[in-house]
């Protein structure tokens, strides 16, 4: 998208929403669209959103609508009117990954981070009633956390935080995000878990598995929406073959490790998760962007002797199986791993509905 173009995001050829349609939102950092599944599954209206990868910006057009800008968003001089923002600036050095190689970010020293300033400045220019920030757990550790309440009390909005866990609502998979929501009509709070690790007395259902997510695709993928066949040599599956549920690249014997495996100091520590095979009746460890390639985690699938495909990736990210994905598998893979579980996302958006609910109940009570 030219220039122009990025300095018009408020235009009239963006859709607006009428008087008594549902709540609008917009999507920041909005990737392939998990936020803004979640939030147009609980009723909300997306008008606007951006992303800077090209694949992920025509995976959340297909599926939305025209109303994605591909592009930087501190090219945007004025965002639209709406009621709800959402989003999360990109968290590269705040993960645990990331400090692996690059140390702890400093504000200074770690330019990208300071994108949380532009999805602040979108929420003083938008004036939603509320704003949705998710990201890493390490979030809370650092300058942008800080800078976020900062600009929050001076915006007038109160803030809840927690990091949640995912499979607490829902989602098959033990996946950990840091979530804050911002509320200018009223005290904000956090959704409440549907499910639960073990039965109790609570009564509430048990995780959900990776059985529950994918026991019912072939297990020979049938290169049908996205459940594709993927080509390994004689040697890797020789390597699959010798790890069972549960197990990893320990499982491996000698004479087929990968050298770079075999040869390494037990001391030194690193993944136990590298060739990880998941279990039927656990959820699945958090699946990231390179979920294709064993090598890079617990990504085995659980009888099958292969990594697992595109289309278990999203199932296992409470995709539904009519989401469409533009791109290559691996560009795929890449969207689905960096997307918000979508029923996760739901799940906030539901609480984010029912405080602009109760908000409005009020508001009505105290005007009769």
């Amino acid at each position: 998208m030219d220039e122009m173009s990025l300095k018009t995001a408020n235009s009239a050829s963006l859709p607006t929403a009428d008087s008594g349609t549902p709540p609008k939102l917009i999507d920041l950092f909005c990737g392939a669209g998990g936020l803004t599944l979640g939030f147009v599954q609980a009723g909300f209206r997306p008008v606007f959103a951006i992303d800077d990868d090209r694949h992920a910006a025509e995976t959340y057009r297909l599926n939305f609508g025209d109303h994605i800008i591909c592009g930087d968003i501190r090219q945007i001089e004025s965002f639209p009117a709406a009621d709800v923002v959402i989003g999360g600036p990109p968290c590269q050095g705040f993960s645990r990954l990331g400090k692996q190689t690059h140390g702890l970010p400093t504000e200074k020293s770690y330019e990208g981070n300071g994108l949380w300033a532009e999805y602040m400045r979108c929420v003083e220019q938008a004036q939603p009633k509320l704003f949705v920030v998710e990201n890493v757990p390490d979030f809370f550790k650092h300058f942008a956390w800080e800078g976020i309440q900062r600009e929050a009390a001076r915006l007038g909005y109160q803030l809840a935080h927690a990091v949640l866990h995912a499979a607490d609502f829902g989602v098959p998979q033990k996946r950990q995000r840091a979530i804050i929501i911002g509320s200018r009509v009223g005290k904000p709070r956090l959704p409440m878990p549907t499910h639960q690790q073990k039965l109790n007395l609570l009564g509430q259902p048990v995780w959900r598995t990776v059985r529950d997510a994918i026991g019912d695709l072939p297990l020979e993928p049938n290169n049908i929406n996205r459940h594709d066949f993927r080509n390994a040599s004689e040697l890797s599956i020789r390597r699959y073959k010798a790890i069972p549920p549960g197990g990893n690249r320990k499982n491996i014997p000698d004479e087929i490790q990968l050298p770079c495996w075999k040869n390494k100091n037990p001391k030194s520590g690193g993944s136990a998760d590298l060739m990880g095979r998941l279990l039927w009746d656990q959820p699945a460890l958090t699946i990231r962007t390179e979920f294709l390639k064993p090598e890079k985690g617990r990504y085995l699938h659980p009888q099958a002797h292969r990594s697992i495909t595109v289309r278990e990736g999203a199932r296992l990210q409470t995709f539904p199986d009519d989401f469409k994905f533009a791109g290559s598998n691996y560009q795929a893979a890449k969207q689905i791993g960096n997307a918000v579980p979508v029923l996760l996302a739901r799940r906030i958006a539901e609480t984010v509905l029912a405080l602009m609910f109760e908000t409005d109940v009020m508001t009505a009570r105290s005007a009769a």
